[in-house]
């Protein structure tokens, strides 16, 4: 049985695609989540990875992978706290990095945990196995396009932001948009599916006017506009991924020069989330 989520200060240069996650959600209002994460292990798991508890993450999402041993979600969600863990330990989720190119662009190659590096490529196998099986019995699961999507984005953002690889980077993200693209096109209401169809359209706009016509002619989406939108809708209407979304937010404002609207962001953050410190150190930082 599978379960779907739930409704659910520096000069800036051309934005590298290195880290078009940060750049995307640059002139939006502040975004709420549609619904709490809470209500049972799979959101009690969320909970805990965004206030940094990633003990507690991975224990409620083993809960649900023993409640719901064949729910890709499962595996997939229990990727994104190992991965989310070697973020906050290499200091990549640090706002002010993210808003200057230059200091982004000469940070040193990281030193990865091996334990957390394997959990992360376990679970996300794990994910693709239950999910390939799944779609196998119905090639119409939408829970199990989007665990895909979410695997491939975020061994896109391994692949970019840990191991510098940018060729492996963008076919991540490729694979990614095309299976976000099937889940919704199954349930179009799969709001969180979106964020992938989003970072498609707006990295890719990000290139030459020529090599946007080749890649419009293969189906890809290259309309910055149409990426802002529908990551906006992730942000506004998401429920898994729409506090990552916020924290975008707090550094597109932070990045146009906005302190005050990217404290705004972040004060409501740390609100929702006491425990996670990020918050707390870079409404300390802004002045």
């Amino acid at each position: 049985m599978s379960h779907r989520p739930k409704h659910r200060r520096s000069r800036c240069r051309q934005p590298n695609p290195i880290h078009l996650l940060l750049l995307l959600l640059t002139a939006v209002s502040v975004a709420q989540a549609s619904t709490p994460l809470t209500g049972n292990a799979l959101n009690d798991g969320y909970y805990a990875m965004y206030n940094l508890d990633f003990a507690k993450a991975h224990n409620d999402f083993n809960q649900w992978m023993t409640e719901h041993p064949e729910d890709p979600l499962g595996p997939a969600s229990d990727a994104a706290a190992y991965i989310f863990n070697e973020f906050d330990q290499l200091g990549v989720l640090d706002i002010e990095l993210f808003a200057d190119d230059s200091r982004f662009e000469s940070r040193k190659p990281p030193a990865v945990d091996p334990a957390i590096k394997q959990g992360f490529l376990n679970r996300t196998t794990q994910t693709d196995q239950l999910a390939d099986a799944a779609l196998k019995r119905n090639p119409r699961d939408a829970n199990a396009l989007y665990a895909k999507a979410v695997v491939s984005g975020m061994r896109a953002d391994w692949a970019s932001l840990i191991d510098r690889h940018e060729y492996g980077a963008y076919r991540y993200s490729e694979i990614a948009s095309s299976y976000a693209k099937q889940a919704l096109a199954v349930d179009p209401t799969l709001y969180d599916a979106n964020l992938a169809v989003g970072i498609e359209n707006y990295m890719l706009s990000l290139k030459a006017a020529p090599i946007r016509w080749i890649l419009g002619l293969t189906g890809a989406g290259t309309s910055k506009a149409e990426g802002v939108r529908l990551l906006t809708l992730t942000a506004e209407r998401g429920h898994f991924t729409a506090p990552f979304a916020r924290l975008m937010l707090a550094v597109g404002e932070l990045r146009d020069g906005h302190t005050e609207q990217c404290k705004a962001i972040l004060i409501s953050l740390s609100h929702e989330f006491p425990r996670n410190t990020l918050y707390t150190r870079e409404i300390a930082r802004l002045h």
